[in-house]
């Protein structure tokens, strides 16, 4: 069965995260809060589209680091899932672990409580195969990551990546930009975001997605045609996290089936819905017949 299935590489950040719920941020003065709603689980965007992927049917490889700790299992455990293979690195700086603090209008405030070390110890050259053997590479921007840009690069490998809230000139993100073809991020914390959009089709990216949170999505392909896609309202927002993930997973995967990129948008909204419609990094319902009937009910009435 796996021979069939289109295959991802996908490397970037796992975490083990402790999540804070409450209705509105709080004032930043001393205080205390006798109410929120708390829980812990897996996190990171490297987990987020691996998860995802595999679920909407891609045999993929998922490059991360783990910690020599208590956190490794319990992440093992969330990455145990059909068509998902696991290669991972041990990090001496341990699991890497965020403190995500959530309002009810799906805004975040994360706090990296124990990053994950800036270049460990890898032997890159031994995933070339992998890499090589890819339809689609999906390379985020934990920096461990920007390592294997020269080999997609030297093996002609279209890169997919997500600079998430990147402001405009960070150079922190520059090689990821550099490297890649198809480009997703947020609409979050830059300004003039359109232009951004038109200088990446203008030095030759095959196309760029920028997401508007709870606002929906803007395209801009080849074509240079602007193409928005507002978010899907039906389904109610539990958990903003990891719905960009899931949106970038439900594209890649219609993308992948020869939807035109309308349809793309379509599917990425759906799934990112799903998603905030989860208490979970990735919406337990999600899988392909999932994506293709609320295409249908949503879509093509």
């Amino acid at each position: 069965m796996k021979g069939n299935l289109k295959k991802n590489f996908v490397c970037g950040g796992v975490s083990y995260n402790a999540i804070i719920t409450l209705p509105d941020f709080f004032e930043p003065k001393p205080q205390t809060i006798h109410s929120c709603h708390y829980n812990e689980t897996i996190g990171n965007t490297g987990a987020g589209k691996a998860l995802a992927l595999s679920k909407l049917g891609f045999h993929t490889t998922f490059h991360t680091l783990f910690g020599a700790d208590e956190y490794t299992n319990k992440v093992k455990l969330y990455l145990n899932q059909p068509n998902l293979d696991v290669l991972y690195v041990i990090d001496p700086n341990g699991t890497e672990r965020h403190l995500n603090i959530l309002n009810s209008k799906g805004e975040r405030i994360s706090i990296f409580t124990n990053p994950s070390s800036e270049n460990p110890l890898i032997e890159y050259k031994q995933y070339r195969k992998k890499i090589e053997a890819s339809d689609y590479v999906v390379i985020n921007i934990s920096n461990y990551c920007r390592n294997f840009l020269p080999m997609c690069k030297e093996l002609n490998k279209e890169v997919w990546t997500d600079l998430h809230d990147y402001d405009g000139s960070n150079s922190y993100h520059q090689d990821f930009i550099d490297a890649s073809d198809y480009i997703f991020f947020s609409s979050e914390n830059i300004k003039g975001y359109k232009s951004f959009m038109v200088q990446m089709i203008e030095v030759g990216k095959k196309l760029v997605v920028c997401t508007h949170g709870g606002n929906g999505a803007t395209i801009y392909p080849k074509k240079k045609e602007w193409i928005y896609e507002p978010d899907l309202l039906d389904f109610a927002l539990i958990n903003s996290n990891g719905a960009g993930d899931s949106f970038f997973s439900g594209f890649l995967y219609a993308y992948s089936n020869g939807k035109i990129i309308q349809e793309c948008m379509k599917f990425g909204a759906i799934a990112g819905a799903l998603c905030v419609n989860s208490g979970e990094l990735v919406s337990e319902n999600l899988n392909k017949n999932i994506l293709e009937t609320n295409y249908l009910e949503y879509y093509q009435i």
